[in-house]
């Protein structure tokens, strides 16, 4: 949450941000928030079940019906933070996910190989029809452009982005001790 939107809400100068205790809550709306994302959520789980009977698991993902609940526990989670927020004071962080050490390992070791994969974009690109300033050599600067907003979107949605690239002529490679440069191919990106 912005700092634009903690000012909407009293900013951190409110009591409920203050360094005394807080007394005399009445808490009946925050569990009314806990009750309609409950319910949201149970909504959800019922949908995705018929959906599923429906569709695959990639068209499930896309259906109108699953995004449009998602959407909907997206704006409650939102309103449930910022009860507890204005209320509590509280940066409540209830959305993000986690598994214990014993099942998953040691969340800040090493990714292994089975734990990432990569992900391509391909474009067949012509030049501009007539008489143009354009070039092809332009078009790695706006792929790489999208590339890095395309990375900062992943992070942004909690994904790792060890390494990202932009290529002409071939598809990206990422393995490790490769250093023949191959001059067919102009490969930009972050690692």
């Amino acid at each position: 949450m912005s700092e634009h939107q903690h000012d909407e809400h009293g900013g951190h100068d409110d009591p409920a941000h203050g360094p005394e205790p807080l007394v005399g809550i009445d808490a009946t709306d925050l569990h009314a928030a806990v009750a309609a994302l409950s319910a949201a959520l149970h909504g959800y789980v019922d949908a995705a079940v018929g959906v599923r009977a429906e569709f695959g698991s990639t068209e499930a993902d896309e259906d109108p019906r699953i995004l449009v609940l998602e959407s909907e526990i997206g704006g409650l989670n939102a309103q449930l933070y910022d009860l507890l927020h204005d209320r509590l004071g509280v940066h409540a962080d209830l959305t993000g996910m986690s598994w214990g050490e014993d099942e998953h390992g040691d969340a800040d070791a090493p990714r292994s190989d089975a734990e990432v994969d990569t992900f391509h974009l391909g474009f067949v690109v012509g030049p501009p029809p007539g008489t143009s300033d354009l070039s092809l050599e332009s078009v790695l600067d706006l792929v790489e452009q999208g590339g890095a907003e395309l990375a900062q979107r992943l992070v942004d949605s909690g994904f790792e982005v060890g390494e990202w690239g932009a290529s002409r002529g071939a598809a990206v490679e990422f393995e490790e001790g490769d250093d023949e440069d191959d001059d067919e191919d102009d490969v930009t990106g972050l690692t």
